[in-house]
């Protein structure tokens, strides 16, 4: 136990103190950190490979940077490199190596080329990235054999510094120094590189702004302002009409049952079912895992959120966003036991110890059985994303040893914590019977109306969210995510609670599935957005499929738990507050 919390400590200590920019400061001729990352297909952003899986000039000794939890989650795999980039020393036309070429290495860089592959870098924590070739369609004549493939043999580097600190660096394929590598035979290439240092006024603080800018653009900032200005307008419209849902219908309502009179009364539906509003829901310890499982992901968005605005997380901090998931996940497991139990323990009937145990598992094991066969392929296709076995059992060590007892704690807390159901009256042994419904006023309607409503309000943000995933865009503005993600709440709530209105209205007292299932259904139109980005794109092959599709379905999964939490306790407030008051009659 005590080398898993100092694992844990060290991971960390090591997030929080690359959040805090510790700045590097060089002099002249000073040695620089330069790593090579990996390589892999512009468009399949989840198939890349180690930087050496090309035939590249490598030093004799290759030595791996040593990496936290976060960096290799996240797929990075650092080694060092012969390139030679000391501060403020310029060089050209440096010689790195000659490499000897045959036919499976000519083939494999050709193959590279053909796919638009890049490489990355870092320097002084700065990423670069460049392209390994580039395709010639012009050559295509009668007595040729196709388009050329050519190789760059010569990166530059344009390095820019202010005072002691590094600011920016840039790497460039140059297109007058290349080798064809159309056809399959052995050569030998002759690989160099330059480097030029220029002076810019940039303080380093703000040396990460170069990555904000592209967010920050008058077009996303006009298109951002339109879908804020229609989002807003629609939860005004929503507020305004939960207002005069309040304001008529139910004072009105209540107004019957205060004058006496039995035939009015009778008139108003959701106070018929008052007997049986607060019956114990159908399989209650799936609920109660649902929403404490819910409940523990929004906490985790808040947690996120809340280090974005510190400036923990900000773009390119290598592995910080994946072991932040990770860790926050394992801490809050305490909010799914506390509120699965707490809730459980509202009803009479036995369940609190199966709820608990459900909702440690109702969101980790979807994971662990898409991520099993996703590794399993990367590793059958030598990709960066397969987690090797030492990893793996570090995650299984810290959700056993952390997660569990959190879990347990909170269950153990939440069970003694015993609140009750604030109901109008003794519940009924026999439930009434429901009266038929038309098909508007039945779950799977109101699930889409309920569904596309608040997905119409964010599918700006939720396009960019998906290509920053799939994609090389930069999100960079996570206050304007928070915002979304409020908004997609507050829709979610406002809907939840009149939808569960209107099904009191008809007499339909199994309001909590129902509120759940309507809150959660913005993920599948979600999920039918993530399958039209995926055709859209181009992307391809089986591993970038389904490493599309695995990851997507559970990105899904966890807005379908969280929305329906959302939708679920709105509800919850709402029929305690309308049947309260006719209580108080």
């Amino acid at each position: 136990m005590g080398i898993l919390d100092l694992l844990f400590l060290s991971n960390i200590l090591f997030l929080l103190c690359g959040s805090l920019h510790a700045s590097n400061t060089y002099s002249v001729g000073d040695h620089v950190p330069l790593f090579v990352n990996k390589v892999g297909p512009l468009h399949n952003p989840s198939e890349t490979y180690r930087y050496y899986e090309l035939p590249f000039c490598h030093p004799g000794q290759m030595l791996e940077k040593k990496e936290n939890l976060g960096e290799v989650l996240n797929g990075d795999r650092l080694e060092n490199a012969l390139y030679e980039l000391e501060y403020l020393v310029n060089k050209s036309q440096i010689v790195l190596c000659h490499q000897k070429l045959d036919r499976e290495n000519v083939a494999k860089f050709r193959d590279a080329i053909v796919t638009d592959s890049y490489y990355q870098m870092y320097y002084d924590d700065l990423p670069l990235w460049a392209f390994i070739g580039k395709i010639e369609n012009e050559s295509w004549t009668p007595d040729s054999k196709g388009p050329k493939h050519f190789l760059f043999t010569h990166v530059q580097f344009n390095a820019l510094y202010n005072g002691k600190h590094v600011i920016e660096i840039h790497a460039l394929g140059d297109p007058n120094h290349v080798v064809d590598v159309s056809e399959d035979v052995d050569i030998t290439v002759e690989f160099t590189y330059s480097v030029f240092w220029n002076e810019i006024s940039t303080p380093y603080k703000n040396r990460m702004d170069r990555y904000t800018g592209t967010a920050l653009l008058p077009v996303f900032q006009q298109i951002h302002l339109f879908t804020y200005v229609n989002s807003f307008g629609m939860v005004i419209l929503l507020m305004g009409m939960l207002t005069m849902l309040y304001k008529r219908h139910l004072k009105y309502d209540l107004r019957k049952g205060s004058i006496g009179d039995e035939e009015e009364d009778k008139a108003v539906g959701w106070k018929q079912i008052h007997g049986d509003v607060f019956r114990c829901p159908t399989n209650l310890p799936l609920l109660s895992a649902l929403v404490g499982s819910g409940t523990q992901l929004l906490f985790m968005v808040f947690i996120l959120s809340l280090l974005s605005f510190l400036g923990i997380l900000y773009p390119y901090n290598r592995g910080a966003l994946s072991g932040l998931i990770f860790f926050c996940y394992i801490l809050t497991s305490a909010f799914a036991g506390y509120n699965s139990a707490s809730l459980c323990n509202q009803y009479p009937e036995a369940g609190q110890e199966r709820s608990v145990l459900l909702a440690g598992i109702i969101f980790f094991v979807p994971v662990l059985f898409t991520t099993i066969p996703l590794n399993i392929l990367a590793a059958y296709f030598g990709v960066t994303a397969a987690l090797p076995l030492g990893t793996m059992i570090v995650i299984f060590l810290i959700f056993t040893l952390v997660a569990v007892p959190l879990l347990i704690l909170g269950g153990v807390v939440g069970k003694r914590c015993k609140t009750e159901i604030q109901s109008s009256s003794i519940t009924k042994k026999i439930p009434r019977e429901i009266p038929p419904l038309v098909w508007y006023r039945k779950t799977p309607a109101q699930m889409f109306i309920a569904g596309l409503l608040p997905f119409g309000a964010i599918i700006l943000e939720f396009h960019l969210l998906c290509s920053t995933i799939w994609g090389h865009k930069v999100y960079t503005v996570p206050s304007i995510l928070f915002v979304t993600f409020i908004i997609l709440a507050v829709l979610t709530a406002l809907l939840g609670v009149c939808f569960t209105y209107f099904q009191l209205a008809v007499e339909d007292h199994e309001w909590c599935w129902q509120s759940v299932l309507r809150g959660g259904s913005t993920a599948f139109f979600m999920f039918a957005y993530c399958i039209y980005f995926y055709f859209k794109s181009n992307m391809s092959g089986i591993l970038q499929t389904a490493f599309f599709f695995g990851y997507s379905a559970l990105m899904c999964y966890a807005f379908f738990l969280m929305l329906g939490t959302l939708s679920f306790r709105a509800s919850s407030l709402f029929v305690r507050r309308i049947y309260r008051a006719v209580k108080r009659e």
